[in-house]
């Protein structure tokens, strides 16, 4: 069982909330139990779970930007002028896993699915899915 959640980014580095349209995914798909799948289907975005603090989240922003700066050259913007992108994306990850119980995400108090855009603004697609465990 999978559902898509498109997610359109308005700048070059953005990081989006989605955990409400994860959970309306989940209802969806009519789950009760298990263990809910995020994939990000991109190599230049990411999926993680973090806090929702604007602060934090222009404090990734620095981070990855420290770690692969926009202005370096890479071999691969010969191709495509993203590199860093890509980079950035290999430190995120393409997916998170939530577990589902009740019908409810079981996520901590300040935890919530962020999707990271690495290469915007652009139109992408994460896929949902859920993993039934045995009762």
């Amino acid at each position: 069982m999978w559902k898509d959640i498109e997610v359109r980014s308005r700048r070059h580095v953005e990081i989006i909330d989605v955990t409400d349209r994860v959970a309306a995914a989940c209802r969806n798909l009519d789950a009760r139990d298990g263990l809910v799948v995020v994939i990000c289907k991109h190599t230049t975005a990411g999926v993680c779970v973090n806090e929702g603090d604007p602060k934090l989240h222009q404090d990734l922003e620095r981070w990855l930007e420290s770690i692969a700066p926009t202005d370096r050259e890479y071999a691969h913007n010969a191709v495509d002028d993203n590199a860093e992108a890509h980079l950035r994306s290999i430190l995120l990850g393409h997916n998170a896993t939530i577990p589902l119980a009740e019908g409810s995400l079981s996520l901590g108090q300040w935890q919530r699915i962020l999707f990271v855009e690495l290469d915007g603004p652009r139109t992408r697609e994460l896929q949902v899915g859920l993993m039934p465990v045995a009762g």
